[in-house]
């Protein structure tokens, strides 16, 4: 049966704004758009949405669906038995998906869990957003996400390791590039694994027709990781010209991920370990500088809340947008951000990310008008109605 939604504005993900439309789903598909006196089937299923806007799905391009955002969640996971770690999982893959997070990759995962998860959302076993994952995020001896990741020194190791995650049936190809936030005893801006090792795990991963991820927050790193030929580029803290020339070269995104910064401002006394406010206070200001220039030089950017970070739980993923919108962007660039950019990242953008006829029907309804409010849709019963691919998920 037809689905049609009608009565409302539409942001169709490229920037436009379409008041009224209507809207009409047929399977998966949307079948067609037009104005509100169109001609649709009688037996379709009507969703009136007078005073809302229906927008894509939208797109978290970076976050890490087995941790739980509380303020230490990397010593939860590790306290945590694998079976609760996947039970809790559940939980936050549809928390991500009720939030209006149609798709989504996970940047690290552990146990080959985020597998599981994955899968079982494929399945239709549980609901959750359309899931890239990453497998364990690979990283020198003792590097930024150790307790988790896959260990690797040396080209042939960091090939051999890509080739593991590639085998276990990721998505995607993770690479540590720098130190970090939450691995005590590294420096965000210190570079780890070289630029020999990097090409190796990037060339695995083209080989396999996989992207390849850099979790790259140091200026050295970022080059080295650009210079291997890296896919995209993860925080990028410490970006300067060089960086941003090859990145416009070689049409390289960056995903910002700004919401744990924002939160970890304000994480004094709720038991974020001390490390992690310091590392993040040290870096905000070199951070909010590299945004800055990368969107001056109309570098691609994309939505990564980095939900499951100390403070970010699943289902608050669209915080990031507002981060976006109170460091420099208008609203509707924040929504291209957070819809299209980021199904152009994922290589998606063929099926993904706008509102248009003969895409999958991802799509979101929220209350009001994002655009002249963004923070309203950071609120859970301002989403009304979720879809994907057609099937309704959420509803009043």
């Amino acid at each position: 049966m037809a689905i049609v939604i009608r009565g409302g504005s539409v942001f169709t993900g490229d920037g436009k704004v379409l008041d009224p439309a209507v809207v009409i789903i047929e399977g998966d598909r949307i079948a067609k758009i037009g104005l509100p006196d169109m001609a649709f089937p009688r037996d379709a299923e009507v969703i009136d949405i007078a005073g809302r806007m229906l927008l894509p799905g939208f797109v978290d391009c970076h976050l890490h669906i087995l941790i739980d955002g509380s303020p230490n969640p990397m010593a939860a996971v590790e306290n945590n038995s694998m079976e609760m770690t996947l039970l809790l999982a559940t939980a936050h893959a549809r928390d991500t998906l009720m939030a209006g997070v149609t798709t989504a990759r996970d940047m690290g995962g552990t146990g080959r869990a985020e597998i599981a998860i994955r899968d079982a959302i494929n399945a239709g076993v549980i609901q959750g957003p359309r899931l890239l994952v990453s497998g364990q995020q690979i990283c020198m001896t003792g590097g930024q996400g150790w307790q988790f990741g896959r260990e690797a020194d040396g080209p042939d190791e960091v090939r051999k390791a890509a080739r593991e995650q590639i085998k276990a049936g990721c998505d995607i190809v993770k690479l540590m590039a720098t130190g970090g936030i939450m691995t005590p005893g590294v420096e965000p801006g210190a570079a780890q694994l070289t630029e020999a090792e990097l090409r190796a795990g990037v060339e695995e991963a083209h080989r396999a027709n996989r992207k390849c991820a850099s979790h790259a927050q140091g200026t050295l790193g970022i080059l080295n990781s650009l210079n291997a030929g890296v896919d995209s580029i993860e925080h990028g803290f410490f970006l300067n010209e060089a960086c941003i020339a090859r990145m416009l070269e070689n049409d390289v995104p960056l995903i910002p991920t700004l919401g744990p910064g924002d939160m970890l401002e304000k994480a004094a006394g709720l038991g974020v370990p001390e490390f992690i406010i310091e590392k993040s206070r040290q870096v905000r200001g070199p951070h909010i500088e590299s945004l800055a220039m990368a969107k001056q030089a109309n570098v691609l950017i994309g939505m990564g809340a980095d939900c499951g970070t100390p403070l970010l739980s699943h289902g608050s993923n669209l915080i990031e947008l507002v981060s976006l919108v109170e460091n420099g962007f208008t609203p509707e660039e924040a929504l291209v951000v957070g819809t299209l950019n980021g199904a152009i990242i994922l290589g998606l953008d063929d099926r993904l990310g706008s509102i248009e006829e003969g895409k999958l029907a991802d799509l979101v309804v929220a209350v009001g008008n994002p655009l002249d409010d963004i923070s309203l849709l950071t609120h859970p019963e301002n989403i009304t109605h979720v879809l994907q691919g057609g099937r309704v998920v959420k509803a009043p």
